[in-house]
């Protein structure tokens, strides 16, 4: 049995998935961008492994994660996902989601991405880490706390520093696997990989 990261030990099979195929690869899909935006905001004050088991729910209450479907939601559709019990029926993360979908859709117009504008915030490089423990990887850093910050002056909501850590790690833009982890060597190859496509 390959060792990880001692948050994904004995873990159910979809969390060891996530692990093992999607934490700390880096990601330039706008959709898994925005998927990932609601995620980590719905996950603020409970467990990652809630907010995983809702992921297929999610997926189907908020239009496959499309930005500009979400973007488009209504007082109708609160009250919708209000009632649907496979997500966290939070009316202010229900909210917050509608109103990031259409924070997202100003950040592609003016940068052309969100995948450039978000990026931008590690030099376009995975911040690659070198921890031994859990206890080592922070739950903020300078670049977390300067993307809060931006987010936040454009009106984003649930996008505090500890969060958008959360976000970074998730989609490759630090790799904060354990350097025992079977996926820190793995991750690392990505990461180079990912430093030579913004260089060609």
């Amino acid at each position: 049995m390959p060792q990880r990261c001692h948050w994904a030990e004995g873990q159910f099979e979809a969390y060891i998935n996530y692990h093992d195929e999607e934490w700390g690869v880096p990601v330039h899909d706008e959709r898994v961008h925005f998927e990932f935006l609601i995620l980590e905001g719905a996950q603020a004050g409970l467990s990652w492994a809630t907010v995983l088991k809702k992921r297929e729910s999610y997926r189907k209450a908020f239009a496959g994660f499309a930005p500009e479907q979400v973007a488009a939601y209504g007082e109708k559709d609160v009250e919708r996902l209000l009632a649907d019990t496979g997500i966290i029926r939070n009316r202010l993360k229900i909210k917050a989601a509608i109103t990031n979908a259409q924070r997202f859709l100003e950040v592609q117009k003016d940068f052309g991405s969100f995948d450039s504008y978000v990026w931008a915030f590690v030099n376009n490089r995975t911040v690659h880490n070198h921890w031994s423990t859990r206890e080592e990887v922070p739950a903020t850093s300078p670049e977390s706390d300067a993307l809060s910050k931006d987010l936040k002056k454009r009106g984003f909501k649930f996008v505090g520093s500890t969060i958008m850590y959360a976000y970074m790690q998730a989609c490759g833009m630090v790799n904060d696997h354990t350097t025992d982890c079977f996926r820190y060597e793995e991750v690392h190859k990505l990461y180079s990989a990912n430093s030579k496509r913004e260089e060609g």
